[in-house]
């Protein structure tokens, strides 16, 4: 075994030392400012409280400043403040709170000034994020749901997307994996694409397109969703899966300078792990004679034990905000280091963020700079993948009586077929991905006259990858293969730019207000990758740094390559919207695009319109009288959004490389057909209809939306055979299909109690999902059957694992229907008439498989509490999903009697239907016996926190510590790993044998406010 990687934790400690002192400067800085900012004149000590004109209670964390001056504090937990005051006689304090108006009181030499506060009921109507700009909750008419940061799962999340798992209702956030390196899969209201560029919903931060990673999930203040067509669709063809918008922290008016600081320090376990036999397992089958005695190598090793570890894996985040209301600045670090439960799998990134705005001609003309970086770094033991998921199957099936190494020290192996000894692939490969992202963007506002809004927004990203892997002569590839050292390099770069110009006119004439927005955008992408193998080298001692010295590539038996490829994206887009009386509402948009990807077409341009209509019903004369309504809002809307295809020149005929030919002395390589001239080649169209409702009752206790959604995807693409000639390929992508989405969704929220110490706030979300593929043909392109097969059940079964039918839903699992088991062990199968067959009169041809299953949840459900009880305070975050099916692909596998060669899994003994255990000469096989419903529900997040008050005087503001568990328990009749699947794209639903463990967290966090 190697020792603990010191090399990393140097780089670690050198990074957590550099946060730290830059947070003790920051913070040094900002208490000698308290010390010194007081200026040398007379000053004043002026005390008081501030409370709730409403009710009297106290406003904790309430601003007070003294006007025209970066000066001033918070209130402490019962709203009493201290201000040292310059110039008494003439000084203004102003008094602000979220929800409230803003107080301004003359100081004239007091020093005592207690202040009452009145809500604000503009204020408390909640402003939510749309395209290209900000609307009031109450004046939204498409399905938006927002999330405030203190509403996010509390614990080391993997990016942005886990923050809203279990949030919004419609939106799946799935982790199917416990890698530490892999995200999570997130989808809005079901699979919209075969063949299509975009799968997951476009993600913007700030209003600039990027993805889950662009920022620390520390650094985000909310999240928005668009999930309709109508909110959607002024975004055209980046919309068509929905639009995750995310705002990170800034300076807000009013703020005093702070410094925040951050950390959770978590460790893992796995959640369930599969339970194979044991060492003394093998001896007792083997006194029993179910074992031949060969097996017994004398040892008894825990496989998982030797290739896990306790995790440490640690967060943190340091922001500093300053400035004024004229220029103000957000410095942000972040440092996330996370260890995976098998060893040699980490990530390590370090992000680093600055927000500089500037205004100008009292707040007319604004700028603002952004400059976002990200390096990324994590071990190999793959070649460019982080943990060799092949490692994790290796671990599975070892024998536990075969030791580790021999008695020569050299690993243990075997020489099985598909075997061999799952350390010496961890410890005898060596390999790291290193990764750097930088974003510069520069937004630009002016506005001459109130009603006009004048913006350009421009950014330029650029993201460079290195890799390299190597693996030494004792590696498997040398001692099964003969490769005697094998290395390879690989590097990519990404270059966007993008630019978006906007205008909008806002107008209230009486009871009409109106507004009208029209914007141009132009982004292009620039990819180019290479990378480059070679083995037979001479020595290990230089890994992959001397990749020539390898001889393979010399021979021409390794590979090598590269690959550039370039996109750009025109819109032309416009927005109206219409509010009468507060109580009429109207948005219509319309987006003018074309792609790069339909270049040679003869429409590469796309028209993408959008309405919706909104009616609050309680602001009508006959619901004045009924006290309890705050909000009553019927709306209804419908939008097309795009989807251009994912490669590149399919418009055009293309010639390919193909066989060498010896010509004249010379060896020529000829070229041949490739692509068939695509003329008629368009965008997929997602036509949506959304129908909802908003409300409020009881003062804010008790409110929600309700929504049901009909989507129709248009021209959806697909590969069909065409006969050659008259067509120089056999196969043509064309616009086609149509499939179809529909379902509904619900979310209740309230608080059932308030009192002055204690708070309950619940949320409970429901949706449904159902999805069809309507046609794929036409009177040009017809499929040569009804049916195209997908999935792969992998060796050695090898067979499809579902079947795409045309007028059914996606998702469908497609094998034999087992129904029961004779008593000395053998399948009895039901066919395709609903009669049973005994195992050997079935014919086991593609006519005998039946719809076994289907590996898309119908309904998901959440239930979120938060508890407040003075100090403290518990949230409780809850999700499930129902009515779907996983085909276990461990059982299918590990279940298996007859071959000795791996090991099996306890159940593998369990009697079938309660009559016998299969017998060992039955073969592996992909049955309706190894489909397992997988309904669950997940208490997921537990977080219990303690928020202290009057500590560290002026220095301190607040401090909370507290501790979660992240996936802490799940309800659940499967027996796999965990319920928790991949279900996007043509094969969901599949629980792989190779996946790397789902773990359980538990976390120790801290914030400081100074």
């Amino acid at each position: 075994m190697r020792g603990p990687d010191t090399k990393k934790e140097r780089r670690v400690l050198r990074r957590l030392l550099c946060m730290l002192f830059c947070g003790y400067l920051c913070a040094s800085l900002y208490a000698e400012n308290i010390k010194t900012g007081m200026p040398s004149g007379i000053f004043l000590n002026v005390s008081g409280k501030v409370v709730s004109a409403t009710d009297g209670q106290p406003l904790p964390g309430a601003t007070v400043m003294i006007k025209g001056t970066s000066k001033g504090t918070v209130t402490d937990f019962d709203g009493n403040y201290e201000l040292a005051v310059d110039n008494p006689e003439s000084a203004v304090l102003e008094f602000s709170f979220i929800g409230f108006r803003t107080v301004e009181v003359p100081v004239n030499n007091q020093d005592v000034i207690d202040v009452e506060l009145e809500e604000d009921l503009a204020q408390l109507d909640e402003v939510v994020v749309v395209g290209y700009g900000t609307q009031r909750k109450a004046d939204v008419t498409s399905a938006v749901a927002s999330v405030k940061s203190e509403n996010f799962v509390q614990a080391p999340v993997r990016d942005a997307g886990q923050l809203l798992q279990g949030k919004v209702a419609g939106l799946t956030v799935a982790a199917p994996s416990g890698d530490p390196t892999q995200g999570v899969k997130i989808s809005l209201r079901g699979n919209t694409t075969i063949l299509g560029a975009n799968e997951a919903p476009l993600v913007l931060i700030d209003g600039i397109p990027g993805d889950l990673n662009t920022v620390a999930p520390e650094d985000i203040e909310s999240v928005d969703v668009l999930k309709d067509g109508s909110a959607a669709a002024i975004y055209g063809v980046r919309g068509s899966n929905g639009v995750v918008i995310i705002t990170t922290k800034g300076f807000k008016d009013g703020q005093m300078n702070t410094l925040d600081y951050s950390v959770q320090l978590s460790t893992q376990q796995i959640a369930r792990k599969p339970d194979m036999l044991s060492a003394n397992d093998y001896r007792r089958q083997i006194e029993e004679g179910t074992r031949a005695g060969s097996w017994d190598n004398g040892h008894d090793t825990d496989w998982f034990k030797e290739a896990t570890q306790t995790p440490f894996s640690q967060v943190h985040n340091l922001t500093f905000r300053g400035g004024n209301s004229e220029t103000n600045y957000l410095f942000n670090l972040n440092y996330r280091g996370f260890d995976g439960i098998m060893r040699k799998s980490d990530n390590e990134t370090f992000n680093g963020r600055v927000d500089v705005e500037h205004n100008m001609f009292d707040g007319k003309l604004k700028f603002n700079l952004g400059i976002i970086g990200r390096q990324n770094s994590y071990t190999t033991t793959g070649d460019g993948v982080g943990f060799n998921n092949w490692t994790y199957r290796q671990i599975t099936i070892q024998n536990p009586t075969s030791p580790t190494r021999d008695e020569n020290g050299n690993w243990f192996q075997e020489g099985i077929f598909d075997y061999d000894n799952p350390l010496a692939r961890l410890y005898e490969s060596d390999g790291r991905n290193k990764s750097q992202y930088t974003r510069y963007n520069a937004r630009v506002t002016f506005m001459p006259v109130e009603e006009v809004r004048l913006a350009a927004n421009m950014t330029y990203d650029k993201y460079n990858q290195s890799r390299g892997y190597a693996e030494t002569k004792q590696h498997i590839s040398t001692t099964r293969d003969g490769r005697n050292g094998y290395a390879s390099i690989g590097n990519e770069e990404n270059i966007y730019r993008f630019i978006e110009l906007t205008g909008e006119y806002k107008k209230a004439i009486g009871d009409h207000n109106f507004s009208v927005l029209g914007g141009y955008g132009y982004q292009e992408n620039e990819f180019f990758s290479s990378f480059m193998q070679n083995w037979d080298f001479p020595t290990d001692i230089f890994g992959y740094a001397n990749i020539e010295q390898g001889k393979a590539l010399a021979e021409g038996s390794a590979e090598q390559g590269s690959d550039r490829s370039e996109t750009n994206l025109i819109s032309f887009f416009g927005r109206a919207t219409y509010n009468y009386k507060d109580k009429y509402l109207l948005m219509a948009s319309v987006r003018y695009e074309a792609a790069s990807q339909l270049y040679k077409t003869k429409d590469p341009w796309g028209t993408f319109p959008a309405i919706s209509l909104g009616w609050r019903i309680n602001e009508e004369s006959f619901m004045k009288n009924v006290d309890f309504i705050d909000n009553l809002k019927i709306r209804a809307g419908y939008g097309v959004t795009g989807n251009q295809p994912q490669d590149l020149f399919l418009g055009p005929a293309t010639l390919d490389y193909a066989d060498y030919f010896y010509i004249n002395g010379d060896w020529i390589r000829s070229l041949s057909p490739n692509q068939n001239p695509n003329p008629y080649l368009r965008w997929e169209e997602k036509k949506e209809y959304n129908i909802g409702l908003d409300y409020s009752f009881f003062n804010g206790r008790l409110y929600g939306a309700l929504d049901y959604y009909n989507r129709k995807i248009d021209g959806l693409l697909y590969d069909y055979q065409v006969p050659s000639p008259p067509n120089i390929h056999t196969v043509t992508r064309a616009n086609v299909g149509i499939m179809e989405n529909k379902g509904l969704e619900l979310d209740i929220s309230a608080i059932p109690v308030k009192t002055d110490d204690f708070t309950w706030t619940t949320q409970l979300l429901f949706s449904t999902n159902s999805n069809k593929l309507v046609s794929l043909s036409n009177d040009l392109y017809q499929l040569e059957s009804n049916y195209f097969t997908a999935g792969s059940t992998g060796v050695p079964i090898q067979t499809h694992t579902h079947i795409v039918e045309i007028g059914k839903q996606l998702g469908d699992f497609h094998g034999y229907n087992v129904v029961d088991i004779s008593d000395d062990g053998y399948w009895i199968y039901e066919d395709a008439n609903g009669d049973r067959v005994e195992y050997d009169d079935f014919n086991r041809g593609f006519e005998d498989k039946q719809v076994i299953g289907n590996g898309i949840p119908k309904y998901h459900g959440g239930w979120n509490n938060s508890f407040r009880y003075k100090n403290w305070d518990l949230g409780i975050t809850m999700r499930g999903s129902f009515d779907f099916q996983i085909i276990n692909f461990q059982r299918m596998y590990y279940e298996n009697t007859g071959d000795d060669r791996y090991n099996r899994l306890r159940s593998a003994y369990d009697n079938i239907y309660g009559k016998a255990v299969l017998n060992k000469n039955v073969p592996l096989e992909f049955n309706s016996y190894y489909v397992e419903d997988g309904d669950f529900w997940k208490i997921d997040n537990i977080t219990l926190g303690y928020n202290f008050k009057d500590i560290g005087g002026d220095l301190i503001r607040s401090a909370r510590v507290y501790v979660s568990t992240l996936n802490t328990f799940v309800i659940t009749k499967y027996k796999g790993i965990d319920p928790e699947v991949d279900w996007s794209g043509l094969s969901p639903g599949i629980d792989n044998r190779d996946k790397y463990p789902t773990t359980r967290t538990f976390t120790l966090g801290i914030n400081v406010s100074f």
